[in-house]
């Protein structure tokens, strides 16, 4: 697939970018190769200044980032604003922790006379991250922050729908003051995935996107024996118990289902809700969905964004009519789609029986799944009842009880009174299909480090 920017609301295509060739990705795993053996030796402070003049320059820009974001994948432009905040505070983060995580550690040993061992964390090398276009800036950050922190470098390949974004986020680099080659975008092609990570000066490949390519690349990954990260899909359970401050929990299961238009792994996308409020919740819940407004992802008024690419809109409509062919019941819900956009009209999916295939897709777009439960336990049942495991939520006005609900859901994440969200400040990954490794905090920048240990041994001590 071509590197372009096709706007997704005009369906204009506005710029194209060729695809990077053999010999410039082997140019390029050189120079990242030459940043390293620099950058690993680079002190903290320096590494701290980078990480923080980068966030510097995207708050202070924001007006620049931000609507680049939505002319790209069609992200409101309010929420696009959010993503390059909480990008800066992701690099803000690690300037301030990096140090300190990656601290050498003190072992108890037997007999402490005998010598002393520390675990010191040196980094591996170049690493490959390939990342989704949903999140554009974000899901860099997420990867880039950590790693360079820790003193490895990185190489981009990033959605063909999404370079312009993939490239300004090069040029903001750069300007941060991090060396030339410690991080470089390619507009490298699928297939040219395997070369990449049969170099022996690559090290490692974190991805964030679909099953299908998580398994491709995790499996590639495998036969070079490079260490992976997969972030993958997810389904999440939102559930919605008998004591549950309908209203407010009405309005968060509202927003955690349609925002950035439903396209996110951790949107909650299954609502599971007490028997005894059901009906209610069905009910205001449907107004809720049928007040977003659809319109032009610029304009302030528009709450309810299009669709990355029709494309993407032809095939959530097309999982929507095989969920009914299952079985489903499928209500359209607010006003028609605009003549204009990457649209899908938002749909609430009831009737999902056991033997419905719908039941463990994950949709991503404006499409919620309700489910009727018996009583906690059966909420819980349904809750794991998904070959996924990121997030979830559980709602409730008793939230010790929540939180003892949410030790049995089995996700990676669960948030009591919240939809799934993601900030600097909390780890990120999940279990099952949804993948392997953790991301942010001390847990991913870890993820790409060699834990080696260094043991001073007196040499006189007893084998």
């Amino acid at each position: 697939m071509p590197f372009a920017t096709t706007n997704p609301y005009t369906g204009e295509v506005l710029k194209t970018f060729p695809t990077a060739t053999d010999d410039e990705i082997r140019q390029a795993i050189g120079q990242a190769h030459e940043a390293f053996l620099g950058w690993k030796e680079t002190p903290f402070a320096q590494r701290s200044a980078v990480m923080q003049a980068a966030a510097d320059i995207l708050r202070r820009d924001i007006e620049t980032y931000a609507p680049l974001l939505t002319l790209e994948m069609g992200k409101l432009l309010g929420e696009a604003r959010a993503e390059v905040e909480l990008s800066a505070a992701i690099f803000e983060y690690y300037a301030k922790n990096a140090e300190a995580q990656l601290a050498p550690e003190k072992l108890p040993v037997a007999d402490p006379a005998e010598g002393e061992a520390v675990l010191v964390c040196d980094p591996l090398g170049v690493l490959l991250a390939v990342e989704p276009w949903n999140f554009p800036y974000y899901q860099i950050a997420r990867i880039i922050a950590p790693q360079l922190s820790a003193g490895n470098t990185i190489l981009l390949k990033h959605a063909s729908n999404v370079p312009q974004c993939a490239a300004i986020f090069e040029k903001l680099m750069h300007e941060a003051g991090l060396p030339e080659g410690a991080f470089i975008n390619l507009y490298a092609a699928h297939d040219q995935v395997e070369m990449i990570l049969d170099d022996p000066r690559v090290h490692g490949v974190a991805l964030t996107g679909s099953e299908a390519a998580g398994a491709q690349v995790a499996a590639l990954a495998g036969k070079a024996l490079k260490k992976s990260t997969m972030e993958l899909g997810g389904a999440d359970a939102f559930v919605v118990l008998a004591d549950a401050d309908l209203e407010k929990t009405v309005n968060w299961a509202v927003f955690g289902r349609h925002w950035n238009a439903g396209q996110v792994c951790v949107s909650s996308k299954r609502m599971i809700v007490a028997d005894e409020i059901y009906d209610d919740f069905l009910e205001s819940y449907t107004k809720g969905v049928a007040a977003l407004r659809m319109g032009d992802p610029m304009d302030p008024a528009t709450t309810l964004a299009p669709l990355s690419s029709q494309k993407a809109a032809d095939d959530v409509r097309a999982m929507i009519e095989k969920a009914v062919a299952h079985g489903a019941k499928a209500t359209p819900v607010g006003p028609e789609i605009p003549n204009q956009g990457a649209f899908v009209q938002p749909t609430i999916l009831t009737d999902i029986g056991e033997d419905n295939p719908a039941r463990y897709w994950e949709f991503f777009g404006p499409v919620s799944m309700l489910f009727r439960a018996k009583d906690e336990d059966d909420a819980v049942r349904i809750a794991n009842d998904s070959p996924f495991g990121l997030g979830g939520s559980v709602f409730t006005s008793d939230t010790a009880n929540g939180a003892k609900v949410a030790r049995r859901i089995s996700t990676g994440m669960v948030f009591v009174n919240h939809p799934t969200m993601v900030k600097a400040d909390l780890p990120f990954g999940g279990v099952r299909r949804s993948g392997y490794g953790r991301e942010l905090l001390g847990l991913g920048i870890k993820e790409f480090v060699n834990h080696k240990l260094i043991d001073v041994v007196d040499i006189d001590a007893p084998f």
